[in-house]
């Protein structure tokens, strides 16, 4: 980076009469009257190979060999040394493993005067311009006329172009250039101005440039640049890892997810609308090039938007539709706010047939974790659970489903594989929050049980609930706890809160004659009710008789504190280690009510913003009513019941408002099929336009 913050190189250079009256670099040119100064900064982004590859980045040019020397003493501060600068190219080349004709042109320093430009083309002549086809010349160049030579920054701003003209196949003319420099021998060797651009077209290897810059000093530095390989492309369609076939073969997603984010609403319509517009000129650019791009190369600002669609017409249409300023079906628009993200584990009465089964199929983590917790859980059941729980709907498997035993392993074994899911991902929740059964799912995953140890214990509570005598009746009912507490009273034994769900809504559980009357009470008083499809009365009396036998088996695990904070469904407050690795904690998560409602409002408190349930939205629905507002708090699914799971995951994904999940996109699209590094240019982003002004 160069700034000229006082005008002693003015001073200098014009008392060396090598300053140019216009101010413009006249490189190579009979014209060359002195050097015109310029400011300038010049980034770029150096990694190892390998590693760019592994991380997906695009891979602009190979740095193939560098070199720097010293002139060592001269005869002036700004004289330039022939043979030191042989030498450095010579060096570079040998660290390169190439020969002069390997290389089709010369960024060179070129900075216009009438004493270093014939040095520094000498040298070339009698490297590079030897043993040249003649249809073949050394192409010579130099950027200094076309921005000056912004000093310190002058030989990044070389790197730049060449890997710029490499990228678009041409290299740019050299300005101020009309007639070549007469003090320079030009028959000494096959060399070329670059008075015209050129098509740049490679020889009989990749294109390859060198690129030269001196410092006042004396020193000399060369690099040699070279166009990267194409990048293999390995679409593993239709084979996971482990031999499992998916029902389905052909694009790896029905949706695709453009990702824009800005700050304002104005930058961010006017990124939607350069979007289109280079999409307009650039229609070879791929739907999930695009999206691996926008998800994984842009900073993620807080006004955002997310656009769904299955091809380039229809993404486009909602881009465009966006940024006139009006709505459209496909765009989901958001302020993501700096939060916690929490984990939400649905329980009974959540469980679908057939759930599972996509994800199964298409995404190996989900498989391998759905497997490991069906190899502990199956010796414990009558049947494989992934029969069931992967049955069509009206099956006598699918009935299984609802029997106690099968529905309580099911949720936990989906639970867990979505959380594996999501984890390898890169998507780690900061709070965990269950429902029932879904805190036994919560627990393992936060590192309380181990899986056999946890698979254990669901599948005892499902077995001892299940061998329970029938009978029993749940009932909710659209009335705040304190309005049914005292209905209670005269029926006390028989009938309990079995959940507190939301400020009006609450569950009833208990003997079926007892708990008809109390909720006819409140149906009376203009209370909504709504009997429960349940096969027993969970969180009341009716469960005592199964409570000593599970302890036993709960006394038999290991425990540790969790590694992540779970909030309890016995208090409604953050579980303390000591609660979470008690025996007689989890008998009493049987008996006692499920305080779901306060639980919500303890992830609120604790700074949770994002709030998604690792189910179909059961339990974002009732958050939806718990919290104190929901301004800045977005909730959101993994599964929702009337899309296809697939696109279900990236939509969740995908959500502008998240501040949590968006982060695990770029993986997924990596994961469904996308070639390492797939990806695609995009305009300068807009909020770089209007800060510019321009």
């Amino acid at each position: 980076m160069t700034v000229i913050s006082t005008p002693q190189t003015f001073i200098e250079f014009s008392r060396q009469r090598a300053l140019a009256p216009d101010g413009r670099c006249k490189a190579f040119s009979a014209d060359a009257d002195g050097a015109g100064w310029a400011e300038g900064v010049g980034v770029v982004l150096l990694e190892r190979l390998s590693e760019a590859r592994r991380r997906g980045h695009p891979v602009l040019a190979v740095v193939k060999g560098t070199a720097v020397n010293q002139d060592g003493a001269s005869n002036g501060l700004t004289a330039p040394n022939g043979p030191s600068q042989q030498r450095v190219i010579r060096q570079a080349l040998a660290n390169a493993g190439l020969s002069t004709g390997d290389i089709d042109a010369v960024e060179a320093h070129g900075t216009g005067t009438r004493l270093g430009d014939p040095i520094e083309a000498q040298a070339l002549l009698a490297t590079y311009g030897q043993e040249r086809p003649a249809e073949r010349p050394l192409w010579l160049g130099s950027v200094k006329s076309n921005i000056g030579h912004t000093q310190a920054a002058a030989g990044v701003a070389g790197v730049i172009k060449m890997v710029q003209a490499m990228r678009h196949g041409v290299l740019p003319r050299t300005l101020h250039a009309a007639q070549p420099s007469p003090h320079i021998d030009w028959s000494a060797g096959n060399v070329r101005l670059l008075g015209e651009p050129q098509e740049w077209t490679p020889g009989a290897g990749p294109r390859r440039a060198g690129v030269s810059a001196f410092g006042i000093s004396g020193t000399n530095a060369h690099v040699i640049l070279e166009e990267p390989e194409p990048e293999p492309v390995v679409v593993e369609a239709g084979v996971t890892s482990q031999g499992r076939q998916p029902e389905t073969v052909g694009a790896p997603t029905a949706v695709v997810p453009w990702l824009l984010s800005a700050r304002g609403a104005p930058a961010l319509r006017a990124q939607a609308r350069r979007l289109a517009e280079h999409l307009a000129r650039n229609p070879e650019l791929t739907p999930a090039d695009i999206a691996l791009s926008l998800a994984t190369s842009r900073t993620g600002f807080e006004d955002r938007a997310a656009f769904l669609g299955q091809d380039t017409g229809e993404l486009t249409a909602a881009l465009r539709v966006f940024a006139d300023g009006r709505e459209h079906p496909r765009v989901a628009v958001g302020r993501a706010r700096p939060g916690k993200l929490a984990f939400l584990f649905p329980g009974q009465g959540s469980q679908r047939a057939g759930t599972g089964r996509s994800l199964y199929a298409t995404h190996d983590a989900f498989a391998d974790a759905l497997d490991a917790v069906c190899a502990h859980l199956d010796g414990h059941l009558d049947r494989p659970l992934r029969e069931v729980l992967f049955a069509r709907p009206g099956t006598p498997e699918a009935d299984l489903l609802g029997r106690t035993v099968y529905t309580q392993a099911g949720l936990f074994a989906l639970e867990v594989a979505l959380f594996r899911l999501l984890e390898s991902f890169g998507v780690h929740p900061d709070l965990l929050l269950g429902h029932s059964i879904g805190e036994l799912a919560a627990a393992h995953v936060a590192g309380v049980f181990s899986l056999a140890d946890a698979c254990r214990l669901v599948a005892a509570r499902g077995r001892l609930m299940q061998a329970l005598p029938a009978g029993g009746a749940m009932v909710s009912v659209h009335a705040a706890e304190e309005d049914v507490l005292p209905l209670l009273a005269p029926y006390e034994g028989r009938v309990a809160v079995a959940a507190v769900n939301g400020p009006a809504a609450t569950v009833l559980s208990g003997d079926e004659d007892a708990v008809t009357e109390v909720a006819g009470h409140l149906a009376a008083a203009g209370h909504r009710t709504k009997r429960l499809r349940v096969s027993h009365a969970f969180h009341s009396a009716r469960m005592d008789a199964m409570l000593d036998e599970f302890a036993s088996v709960a006394a038999e695990l290991s425990y540790q504190p969790p590694g992540i904070p779970v909030v309890s469904n016995v208090t409604g407050r953050p579980a303390t280690a000591e609660e979470l690795c008690s025996p007689d904690y989890w008998v009493r998560h049987v008996r006692q009510a499920v305080r779901f409602h306060d639980g919500t409002r303890a992830l609120e408190e604790l700074g949770a913003r994002t709030l998604l349930d690792l189910g179909s939205g059961v339990l974002t629905a009732m958050a939806d009513e718990c919290l104190t507002t929901t301004d800045g708090i977005f909730l959101g699914a993994l599964l929702r019941r009337d899309t296809e799971e697939p696109e279900s995951l990236t939509t969740a994904l995908a959500q502008p408002a998240s501040a949590g999940p968006r982060p695990g996109l770029g993986a997924l699209l990596r994961v469904l099929g996308r070639p390492a590094g797939a990806a695609a240019d995009l305009p300068v982003p807009a909020a770089a336009v209007l800060a510019g002004g321009r």
